[in-house]
C-alpha cells in the first residue's frame, strides 16, 4: 500500500477499541455524580414533605444534614459504580456499555424506589428505613398490601417511579454516547505494520495497554475505598452516629441514606441477631446487683437468687389494695400523650378526659417500644424491649416463660378473654399469648355484622367494644376474670364508619386524618363504658387504659422522639381516688403494668416482672423507665424523674432534662457523675434481661 492509494477496508479480523479509558472515566465519573445528585434531591423531598419536624433547626443545621448525606451518598453510588471500574482490566469489558448502563438503571432505580417509600416511611415512624421494613414483610402478605394500599398513594408513588425510571435510563444511556471514543467518519487509525495475520488492525495507544490500565484501576479502587469509607480517619468507616452532629434530630436523621439503612438491617436481622443484643460493659454480678437494687423494694422477697436474676415474691401492704376481682386491661393504638385532653393535648379525647376525672391518671408513663408489638408483651408479659429482639413474639425466645399477666391469674383461678379488631395471627399474637396462657379470642373473623369491616385490619373500635361488653356481660358467674382488649382504628388506613359519629379533626395539617380516627377510638371507648357501667361485674373490676406508643408530630424530643413514646395511663377502679389521688407523676413504662395490677389484687405473687408496681414505690423513689424504638437502631434510653439519658452505638451518651405537654422541650444536662450513674444503671438493665432471656430464666418458676 502506497501514500497515493486509498486505504484498505477493514476486514473481519479488524479490532474496533470504540471505548477508550478517558472516555470510559468521563463515563463513571458522570454516572456517579448522577446519583449524587438523584439522592440530594431524595433528601431534599424528604425534607419539604416531613417539614413539620423542622422545628428549632436552624438552615446550618439542614446545610450539615446535606453535606452529612452527601458523605452517607457517596458510600452508596461508590459500591453502585464498583463494576465500572473493575472492567477496566478488560478492553473487552468496557465495550459493554449496554449492560452497564442497564446496571445503573436497575441500581439507581431501586433505591430512588427505597427514597420514595421513605418519605411516609419517615412520616409514621420518625425513622429511616430499618428492620421494620422486613418485620412488615415477615407478617401476612394482604394484610401488609392492603395497609399499604388504602392507607397511602401507591399508584401516585409507582408512576412517579416509572417515570423517574425511564428518565434514568435515558440520562445514562445519554452519557454513554457522549462518552464513546469511535473515531469520527473519514478518518483512519494509525495502521500497524506488524504484520500479524490477514486484515487491518489498529496500533494500541500507549494509554490503552494493559499495564496502564492496571494502574489506573488501582488508582481508582483506592479513590473508591475512600469514598466508600466516607470518612479520612482511622479505624471504623462511615457509621450511623456520624450523622448525628447538630441539636435538630430531624437535621441528624436527614443526614442518613435510607437504603445503606435499611441494609445495615438486613446485616442485623439476617446474618447475626444475637450478635445485635446488648453488650454489656460491667461484670455480671456488679450488673445484677445494680438491677436488683432498681427493681426490688422492701415489699420483694428475692428468690433462688443463684439461678434467676429478678424472681421474687412481692407481698403488697394490705392497705394497698383495693376491692376488686376483675382485671380489664384495655390498650389503645396510637393514643399518644400529645393529644390527650387532660395532658394538654386539645380536644381530641373528651371521653379519655371524662374518665380520668373518675379514676387515677399517670402523666410521666412511656411506651417500652414504638410499635403495637413491643407494647403488646411489654404491658402483658412485663419483658422490656431489648435490642435485638423487639419481635420478639415471633422469634425462638418468644416461647421462653414470662411472668406476665396469663401466667400470674392463672393460678388464681381467672378466667380470660382476649378481643382484638384483627387477625391475631399478625405478630403471632395467638401464638405468643397463647403459650403465655390465654385461651379465649374473638378476632376479625368472630363478628356478625359489624359496622365497618376494613380488608386490612377488620372490624372497627366500636364493634370491637360491642363484642366485649357483650362477652364481659356473659362472665358474671362468679368466677374472677380477666380481659385483655386491643383496638386497631387508630392506625392507618384507618377502620372508621362512612358516617362518623364525630366531627373531623382540622387544623393540624397532615395529622388531621390520624386525630380523626384517635377521636372517634376515643368516642367507642366512651361508648364502651357507658354500656357496661350498670352491670354488676362494673363495681367488682380494675380497668387499666394504656396506649401502645403514641406518634410523631411536630419538633422530635431528643434522638428517641418522646412524643412517639409517652402514652397515658388510667386506673379505674372503686375507690381508687380515695386511696391513691387522682395524679401520678411517677415514671413508669408498660412492664410496670402487670405489677401495678397484681398489687391492687393483693395477696403475695410469685413472679420476674422488669418492672414495679408503681402505686406502693417509696416517697423519694420517682421511678424509671427504659425505652428503645422499633426498628434495629442500636439506641435505647433511661428515664427517670425529669431526666433521660440516651445510649446509642457509636456516639457518646447524652443526659437531658426533659418537659411534656403542652410546651414539650428538652435541655441538656452537662454532669458526669449523673451520667455515668445513670449509665450504668442501663446498660446494667439491659445486659442481665438480655441474659435473662437467652437462659430463659425469665418466668415465674
Amino acid at each position: 500500500m502506497t501514500h497515493d492509494q486509498p486505504p484498505a477496508p477493514a476486514t473481519a479480523g479488524t479490532e474496533h477499541p470504540s471505548i477508550r479509558l478517558k472516555n470510559h472515566l468521563s463515563f463513571t465519573v458522570l454516572s456517579l455524580l448522577t446519583l449524587l445528585l438523584m439522592y440530594s434531591l431524595l433528601r431534599l423531598a424528604l425534607l419539604v414533605y416531613n417539614h413539620e419536624q423542622i422545628g428549632g433547626a436552624s438552615l446550618g443545621d439542614l446545610a450539615e444534614a446535606f453535606f452529612n448525606g452527601l458523605r452517607f451518598d457517596l458510600r452508596l453510588a461508590v459500591c453502585i459504580c464498583l463494576p465500572l471500574l473493575l472492567v477496566l482490566a478488560s478492553r473487552r469489558a468496557m465495550q459493554a456499555r449496554r449492560l452497564m448502563c442497564g446496571w445503573l438503571t436497575v441500581a439507581a432505580s431501586l433505591t430512588l424506589f427505597l427514597g420514595l417509600i421513605e418519605l411516609d416511611f419517615y412520616r409514621e415512624f420518625n425513622q429511616r428505613l430499618n428492620g421494620l421494613v422486613f418485620q412488615y414483610l415477615k407478617e401476612d402478605p394482604k394484610t401488609v398490601l392492603n395497609m399499604l394500599w388504602y392507607g397511602f398513594p401507591v399508584l401516585r408513588y409507582l408512576l412517579a417511579w416509572a417515570l423517574a425510571s425511564a428518565a434514568l435510563a435515558w440520562v445514562f444511556r445519554w452519557i454513554s454516547q457522549r462518552h464513546q471514543s469511535s473515531p469520527p467518519k473519514g478518518q483512519i487509525p494509525p495502521l500497524s505494520t506488524s504484520g500479524e495475520g490477514p486484515g487491518v488492525r489498529f496500533v494500541t495507544p500507549l494509554s490503552e495497554r494493559l499495564p496502564i490500565r492496571l494502574a489506573v484501576l488501582a488508582l481508582c479502587l483506592l479513590l473508591a475505598i475512600l469514598g466508600a469509607r466516607g470518612t479520612l480517619r482511622q479505624g471504623p468507616p462511615l457509621r450511623w452516629g456520624d450523622a448525628f452532629t447538630t441539636e435538630s434530630v430531624f437535621a441528624n436523621q436527614l443526614g442518613l441514606n435510607g437504603t445503606l439503612s435499611l441494609i445495615s438491617a438486613a446485616q442485623a436481622q439476617f446474618f447475626g441477631r444475637r450478635h445485635q443484643a446488648w453488650q454489656g460493659s460491667q461484670a455480671y454480678p456488679e450488673a445484677l446487683d445494680i438491677v436488683r437494687h432498681m427493681l426490688l423494694t422492701g415489699h420483694d422477697t428475692l428468690l433462688a437468687e443463684e439461678r434467676a436474676a429478678v424472681l421474687r415474691t412481692t407481698t403488697p401492704p394490705t392497705e394497698k389494695t383495693l376491692a376488686v376481682k376483675n382485671v380489664v386491661l384495655i390498650i389503645m393504638e396510637s393514643l399518644a400523650g400529645r393529644h390527650v385532653g387532660v395532658l394538654g393535648g386539645g380536644d381530641i379525647t373528651p371521653n379519655f378526659d371524662r374518665l380520668a376525672g373518675e379514676g387515677l391518671l399517670f402523666t410521666r408513663f412511656f411506651s417500652n417500644g414504638t410499635h403495637t408489638h413491643q407494647g403488646m408483651f411489654a404491658s402483658i408479659s412485663c419483658f422490656p424491649n431489648l435490642p435485638a429482639f423487639e419481635y420478639l413474639m415471633q422469634t425462638p425466645e418468644g416461647n421462653n416463660d414470662f411472668s406476665g399477666l396469663p401466667a400470674l391469674l392463672k393460678p388464681r383461678g381467672f378466667d380470660n378473654l382476649y378481643v382484638y379488631n384483627g387477625d391475631f395471627a399478625w405478630d403471632n399474637q395467638s401464638g405468643f399469648f397463647g403459650k403465655q396462657g390465654v385461651s379465649n379470642f374473638i378476632g376479625r373473623f368472630d363478628f356478625v355484622d359489624p359496622v365497618v369491616f376494613d380488608p386490612t385490619w377488620g372490624v372497627s373500635d366500636q364493634d370491637m367494644f360491642d363484642r366485649a361488653a357483650a362477652e364481659l356481660r356473659q362472665r358474671q358467674n362468679g368466677k374472677p376474670f380477666y380481659a385483655i382488649l386491643q383496638t386497631i382504628s387508630n392506625h392507618t388506613p384507618y377502620a372508621l364508619p362512612a358516617q362518623l359519629p364525630v366531627a373531623p379533626v382540622s387544623g393540624y395539617g397532615s395529622l388531621d386524618q390520624h386525630l380523626t380516627a384517635m377521636r372517634y377510638a376515643d368516642w367507642a371507648l366512651g361508648r364502651f363504658f357507658d354500656q357496661i357501667r350498670d352491670q354488676p361485674f362494673y363495681k367488682e373490676t380494675l380497668f387499666v387504659i394504656v396506649g401502645d406508643h403514641g406518634f410523631g408530630s411536630g419538633e422530635q424530643l431528643t434522638e428517641m422522639n418522646l412524643a412517639r413514646f409517652n402514652v397515658p395511663l388510667l386506673l379505674l377502679a372503686p375507690g381508687i381516688r380515695e386511696k391513691f389521688g387522682a395524679v401520678r407523676d411517677t415514671v413508669g413504662s408498660q412492664v410496670d403494668i402487670v405489677p401495678t395490677i397484681m398489687g391492687r389484687l393483693g395477696g403475695p405473687t410469685r413472679h420476674q416482672c422488669w418492672g414495679r408496681d408503681l402505686l406502693t414505690l417509696p416517697a423519694d423513689d420517682p421511678g424509671f423507665g427504659v425505652i428503645k424504638p422499633s426498628g434495629s437502631e442500636q439506641i435505647v434510653a433511661l428515664i427517670r424523674d425529669n431526666e433521660i439519658l440516651i445510649e446509642a452505638k457509636g456516639q457518646a451518651s447524652r443526659l437531658y432534662r426533659y418537659h411534656l405537654w403542652a410546651a414539650p422541650q428538652v435541655t441538656e444536662i452537662n454532669d458526669d457523675n449523673a451520667r455515668q450513674a445513670l449509665r450504668e444503671q442501663l446498660d446494667a438493665y439491659l445486659q442481665v434481661a438480655t441474659k435473662s432471656l437467652l437462659n430463659n430464666t425469665a418466668g415465674p418458676q
